[in-house]
């Protein structure tokens, strides 16, 4: 088929077009138009270990003005049967309030399931289950169950899905919502969805845990790979912008650190904790298992 002089004429002009307008985008100081893609800041992070956790799996942390609170998780029915643990006695699952030095202060005992999130606000703990009836229970210092609901935005005629995480920030409850992969800010009384933002993936790191706020109203959330022992465990740390969602960068972990699940912001550095039980590992792997730690750039 003939070209005709019009159209080659066309393509030219396109194609110089083109050419002066990636050359506008490299030169500093030149006005672009359209989404231009930032580059994202990539660092480093290592961990220092703090205290040891109560016996049992710790996967998840919150902060009070007495100590912090930690979240205890059991393994039950399928779960226990997929890491060949046997069934507990007791369904019940913790959540200790230690000091910073590891001392046992308080327990709560809570209804939630295979708990892999809490916070801590309005003078009560919110324990996220990621078993049936999965879902947030909130309990108070008593130990009294106050309420059980599912997480937002569930499909039609099904529960809200499990949960990796939680946050109680001015006044109002984030939960790391799993099934619609976002972090969501939900009223705590109406229990209607205010904010969500996508939660950050890569093909490097499908995977994500807690989530957190600093004191400049940032979030953190920890995230990772898929694999199949700690050798193979591949960490790492997302920042998020706290007022547009919009990632300001990311993070690895130096070889040999902690196995991060749960994140908290205190006295202005990251704390986490190891709960030495993770997807694909065997049993106890990390030779950090039931320590909380803390995080530092590297």
């Amino acid at each position: 088929m003939k070209t005709s002089r019009r159209s080659l004429l066309a393509y030219s002009l396109g194609a110089v077009a083109l050419a002066a307008n990636s050359a506008m985008a490299e030169r500093p100081g030149r006005i672009t138009y359209g989404p231009q893609r930032r580059a994202v800041p990539h660092g480093m992070v290592k961990t220092t270990r703090l205290f040891k956790a109560p016996p049992g799996y710790v996967n998840a942390l919150a902060v009070a003005p007495q100590g912090l609170w930690l979240g205890q998780q059991k393994l039950s029915g399928r779960a226990a049967r997929q890491y060949h643990l046997p069934d507990p006695k007791d369904l019940r699952e913790a959540a200790w309030l230690v000091d910073w030095s590891g001392k046992l202060l308080k327990t709560v005992e809570t209804n939630s399931r295979n708990t892999s999130g809490m916070a801590y606000g309005d003078g009560c703990v919110w324990m996220m289950a990621n078993q049936e009836p999965e879902g947030c229970f909130q309990h108070d210092m008593s130990g009294r169950q106050i309420s059980h609901r599912q997480i937002p935005l569930g499909l039609p005629g099904q529960d809200g899905g499990g949960s990796h995480g939680a946050q109680w920030h001015n006044g109002k409850l984030w939960i790391v919502a799993n099934r619609p992969r976002l972090l969501l800010r939900v009223d705590p009384k109406s229990w209607a969805p205010e904010v969500a933002i996508p939660i950050h993936v890569t093909a490097e790191k499908p995977r994500w845990h807690d989530m957190t706020f600093d004191a400049e109203g940032n979030i953190w959330q920890v995230t990772g790979n898929d694999s199949k022992s700690y050798r193979e465990g591949r960490p790492g740390l997302v920042k998020y912008d706290g007022k547009t969602g919009a990632v300001m960068a990311t993070y690895d972990f130096a070889s040999g650190s902690c196995d991060p699940h749960g994140l908290e912001f205190h006295n202005g550095t990251l704390i986490s904790c190891d709960a030495g039980i993770h997807p694909g590992w065997p049993n106890g792997d990390s030779p950090h298992a039931g320590w909380v730690f803390k995080i530092e750039m590297a």
